[in-house]
């Protein structure tokens, strides 16, 4: 139903409350001046007569977007003279904003077949040049955070992101972020844990391989991430992921294949699909269970960008396996805030790396896994009351971040746990 305003040359007609619609079942296009009846709760129905048979505005055809109908007051039933124009904000296209980073879906190789060893060299405007025709989906405006691998990106790259979408979420409908795929679920990640982005849908995007290549994936991920992200259906989902015709939720994604199309495990947070411009969601919107949203008291600005970077504590990763060292916790823990280690099986560590773990009484250490799915359970850690944290379903890589979210906020070990306690872990 187009959306109309009402101007009246009434004096009065300030006072009454006016609905608006238009039914194709009550038109009268032989007629531009009718007299519509009013109901007793002082609520008057308003029918745009100027519209074909179709129901399609009269200026799409050639007519006119005014028409004049002669009405009641229902306040005190005097005759007015209701102006019924096309409202100028109806059809406003969203307005999308657009924030690159680099990646592999910004990268050129030497030839069309290459698909390891090419190099990022691509701007957002070239990016955009590569895809279909977006001007009736949306209004675009870009910007260049940086241009790089996403192995390079640190606390530097990762608060310019932060701000970038700081900054654009109460002038846009819409956020894209183009990254690469290496370190993409821990950006999604963190992203999600920090801001609350309200209805406004936040897509990021990247691709396997370069734009070079004679099947390069990016140009119609980035055009189903810019359709994405203009679609009412995805408000209010947060933070999500557009890759390989798949729409996930950014803070479940976690990259399973080095090399494969199908590159992300979306196991928990495997919203829905696009196919043949088609956007299907399986689910109505909602948010991830048990998130925690961190505020981070950072100036917002770009010139500050790099006086932030040291903003996150440290926090280190270790990796266990047979013959596991004890003395390496020694080593890291002297130098970072925090440790994870991805433990064998559902948090299982030697006897010795426990007891070295509850030594470390002043450093929390949280217990992730190196197997793909499942959690680490609060019952597999060697003390429940102590320093050592259970990630329960997070990989090494979230629970870093989280655990570096934490220690900014400045929480107890008791805290941390019922932190970690929303992804089922403590």
């Amino acid at each position: 139903m187009p959306k109309v305003e009402v101007t009246t040359i009434c004096s009065d007609a300030e006072n009454s409350l006016f609905t608006v619609s238009s039914r194709k079942d009550q038109l009268t296009p032989e007629d531009n001046s009718i007299i519509l009846p009013t109901s007793n709760d002082d609520t008057l129905t308003v029918i745009n007569n100027n519209l074909d048979t179709n129901c399609k505005p009269a200026s799409e055809n050639g007519g006119t977007d005014t028409t004049t109908i002669i009405t009641t007051n229902p306040k005190n039933q005097k005759n007015c003279n209701i102006k019924i124009t096309k409202n100028a904000t109806s059809n406003r296209l969203p307005r999308i904003k657009i924030l690159g980073t680099g990646g592999t879906i910004a990268s050129k190789g030497s030839n069309s077949s290459q698909t390891a060893g090419y190099h990022v060299d691509l701007t957002i405007q070239e990016l955009l040049d590569a895809i279909p025709d977006i001007s009736e989906i949306c209004e675009i405006e870009y910007e260049q955070l940086c241009n790089v691998d996403s192995k390079e990106i640190s606390h530097v790259q990762l608060l310019k992101i932060y701000k970038g979408i700081s900054n654009s979420l109460q002038k846009f409908d819409g956020i894209v972020i183009t990254h690469g795929t290496d370190t993409l679920a821990e950006t999604t990640f963190f992203i999600e844990s920090t801001i609350d982005c309200g209805e406004v849908p936040i897509v990021f995007v990247g691709s396997m391989r370069p734009s070079t290549s004679v099947s390069a994936d990016g140009p119609m991920n980035l055009y189903q991430a810019i359709c994405i992200a203009s679609d009412a259906k995805s408000k209010n989902r947060g933070t999500l992921v557009s890759l390989n015709d798949q729409i996930s939720a950014g803070y479940y994604i976690t990259k399973t294949n080095a090399n494969s199309l199908d590159s992300f495990n979306v196991r928990q947070g495997y919203l829905g699909n696009f196919v043949n411009n088609e956007i299907h969601y399986y689910y109505p919107p909602v948010k991830p269970q048990g998130i925690t949203k961190f505020k981070l008291n950072i100036d917002k600005s770009e010139s500050e960008a790099d006086a932030d970077a040291e903003l996150l504590p440290p926090v280190c990763i270790l990796y266990a396996h047979q013959s596991f060292d004890s003395t390496l916790l020694d080593l890291v823990a002297t130098r970072y805030k925090g440790i994870v280690i991805a433990t064998m099986g559902a948090g299982s560590l030697p006897d010795i790396v426990n007891e070295k773990c509850l030594e470390l009484s002043n450093i929390p250490i949280v217990y992730s896994k190196r197997s793909m799915d499942g959690m680490v359970p609060i019952a597999n850690l060697p003390n429940r009351c102590s320093n050592v944290i259970a990630g329960g379903y997070l990989n090494p890589e979230k629970s870093r971040i989280l655990l570096q979210l934490c220690l900014y906020s400045k929480y107890s070990f008791d805290e941390m746990r019922d932190i970690f306690n929303g992804v089922y872990g403590g």
